[in-house]
């Protein structure tokens, strides 16, 4: 046995008579009445402050309880105060505005529709069958609600704002009323441009688009100011999936069919 293994089999001799006188002073303290009595008010403060410690590692645990579930309200809060700041900020244009009176109330439950044009005079009430819609009379689309606009996924929506989809919706708007007011006069009134434009306009009927309004990227360039990029290519499938329009391919063209 070398000098360092030596040393520790001494060491650990020596920790054990340490160990051992330890337990026999404990042994005697314990068998002295005097003694013995303050060790068991020892145990019992010890117990006492053990007590103590538990009852505030639950009142600990109960405020740290108490703070998340504020942390959650006011998450919450937040969350409300972003969704009145969205809808005050995007009122959509043909909803009413403050203080103007709602559409009045039709038996049934039945909402009355007002003209768009209220400076017009009331039409004359006739007995008979329903007159037909005026044949030059332009469909429109409807504008985007907040509540459609919400639920578009936003992989689809990536950047575009509420305001940035329906300001493409009154573009489109634009170039339909442009291009049907041309296709609704008498070609003889219709300087060259514009019978040029007539031509192409009857050239891209087809079939399916009989009966129907529609446009092509043709004409967003020639009437409007919207760029015709991969943003335009992502709101018109924003506009699908809300049901504003449906496309139909044919003769290298895409056809946008107003619903």
């Amino acid at each position: 046995m070398n000098h360092c293994e030596l040393e520790e089999v001494t060491q650990h001799i020596n920790n054990k008579i340490s160990m051992i006188k330890s337990l026999l002073e404990l042994r005697a303290v314990a068998k002295d009445p005097d003694k013995r009595g303050t060790l068991l008010k020892i145990e019992q403060e010890v117990s006492a402050i053990n007590e103590l410690l538990d009852r505030f590692e639950r009142y600990v645990g109960e405020q740290r309880g108490l703070l998340k579930h504020l942390k959650d309200l006011e998450g919450f809060f937040l969350e409300d105060e972003q969704d009145v700041l969205h809808l005050k900020n995007n009122i959509p244009p043909h909803m009413p505005k403050r203080g103007q009176q709602a559409a009045p109330l039709l038996g049934g439950g039945q909402v009355a529709v007002q003209s768009r044009q209220t400076d017009a005079p009331p039409a004359p009430q006739e007995q008979g069958p329903p007159r037909k819609h005026q044949r030059n009379q332009i469909k429109e689309m409807e504008f985007i609600t907040v509540p459609e606009f919400d639920s578009i996924p936003p992989y689809m929506k990536g950047r575009v704002t509420y305001d940035q989809l329906n300001a493409a919706v009154q573009s489109i708007n634009t170039a339909v009323t442009s291009k049907y007011k041309i296709l609704h006069q008498p070609v003889k009134t219709l300087n060259n441009v514009s019978r040029t434009l007539h031509q192409r306009f009857k050239d891209q009927e087809t079939k399916d688009t009989k009966g129907q309004f529609f446009i092509v990227e043709q004409d967003i360039r020639e009437f409007t100011q919207l760029k015709v990029d991969k943003r335009f290519v992502g709101m018109l499938n924003m506009l699908r999936h809300c049901q504003r329009l449906r496309e139909v391919r044919g003769g290298g063209l895409t056809r946008f069919i107003l619903l």
